[in-house]
């Protein structure tokens, strides 16, 4: 495998970083595509199949870490995996497309390791643990108890940044914005536009 370069923003589940894919997936110049991760977990609310996740059920899902098809792979909760197809990353540089991640740090940490010269890790800093579960619980999508996971989660996560190429401190989320399309636009080779 080999194309373009590859942009990984990880975090703690409520630090910002889909807000942060998001914005810069709007922004032309960057010339960017988002690499849907696969997953045996069920779906949620309004999520599509081929457009939020590539959802599998537990035997599919392992049938494809069988076969080799994961760029990485990971089991996040019990029962719960979530993984990079190899063909979607491939799929998307066809297209002459730089892909962005919004991935955990397990994962991106792993395609970093894979592709060291390709690849832009980031790793986005909420404010806190405590602004991390407030944040979480706005959402209303899940229950105390795996609001706690997540939180328990988050300690160890936090515990990694330093392996990432760069730290965002997602404590304003404009400053926050900006620093990202800044750090894209300078990986990719790009004069970013005024904004």
């Amino acid at each position: 495998m080999k194309g373009g370069k590859l942009i990984i923003f990880s975090a703690p589940s409520g630090s910002g970083k889909t807000t942060i894919v998001k914005h810069l997936l709007k922004q032309p110049e960057l010339n960017l595509a988002f690499s849907i991760s696969a997953t045996s977990r069920p779906r949620r609310g309004e999520e599509k199949h081929g457009e939020h996740y590539y959802f599998m059920d537990l035997s599919e899902f392992k049938q494809h870490i069988k076969e080799d098809n994961f760029l990485e792979w990971e089991e996040v909760y019990r029962d719960n995996f979530y993984g990079t197809l190899k063909s979607e990353v491939e799929r998307l540089w066809a297209e002459g497309k730089n892909v962005i991640f919004d991935i955990d740090v397990v994962g991106g940490l792993r395609i970093k390791k894979k592709f060291p010269e390709q690849t832009l890790a980031v790793f986005v800093k909420p404010p806190s643990v405590d602004e991390l579960k407030i944040r979480l619980k706005k959402r209303s999508t899940e229950s105390e108890d795996k609001i706690n996971m997540r939180v328990a989660k988050a300690s160890v996560e936090l515990a990694t940044a330093p392996q990432f190429d760069r730290i965002i401190k997602n404590y304003d989320l404009e400053v926050a914005l900006e620093e990202a399309h800044q750090l894209v636009a300078d990986f990719v080779g790009v004069t970013p536009k005024a904004t």
